[in-house]
C-alpha cells in the first residue's frame, strides 16, 4: 500500500522506527513499515511524476478525538521555510535621522569615537544608596 508524498527530508525517532520495525532504504527514498499483513511504503523519491500529494491539516482538538476512538493515527506536516536576505530591504541611510546627522553614523568604526569638548560624567557620592523611586 504505497503512499506517495512527493519529497521529503525528515528525521523520524529512533524509538518510533524500532516500535514499528520501521525500514529506511536510503538509495530509493523509501520507509517501509509493516501494517498487519501488508506493507506501509512511503516515498519520496518523486515517483508520483508531479502530482504531489496535498496533505490535508486538522485540528489537534481532531486528532485527540480520532486518538481517543483507538484510529492508528499518522501524522506528518513537512514544510520548508524559505529564508530572505532582509539587508537588502532595509539600509541605515533609508533612515531620515541618520541622513540629517552623518557624523553620529560614521561608515567606518575603525576605531574609538573622537574627543568631545566637554566629556559628561555623574559625580557619586561614596556610601550614597541610590534612590529607590518607582519608575511610574
Amino acid at each position: 500500500m504505497p503512499v506517495e508524498l512527493g519529497s521529503f527530508e525528515t528525521i523520524i525517532g529512533m524509538d518510533w522506527l524500532v516500535k514499528y520495525q520501521a525500514v529506511i532504504v536510503c538509495a530509493k527514498k523509501i520507509i517501509r513499515i509493516p501494517w498487519g499483513n501488508k506493507t506501509l511504503i512511503i516515498r519520496g523519491d518523486g515517483s508520483d511524476q508531479g502530482n504531489e500529494t496535498r496533505l490535508n491539516i486538522i485540528s489537534c482538538t481532531k486528532m485527540q478525538k480520532y486518538m481517543l476512538k483507538g484510529c492508528h493515527v499518522f501524522l506528518a506536516h513537512v514544510t520548508t521555510k524559505e529564508t530572505e536576505d532582509k539587508s537588502e530591504k532595509k539600509r541605515l541611510e533609508d533612515v531620515l535621522i541618520v541622513r540629517d546627522f552623518p557624523k553620529v553614523f560614521p561608515v567606518d568604526l575603525s576605531s574609538l569615537p573622537p574627543t568631545r569638548q566637554v566629556e559628561f560624567q555623574i559625580d557619586l557620592i561614596p556610601g550614597v544608596a541610590p534612590i529607590a523611586w518607582a519608575p511610574y
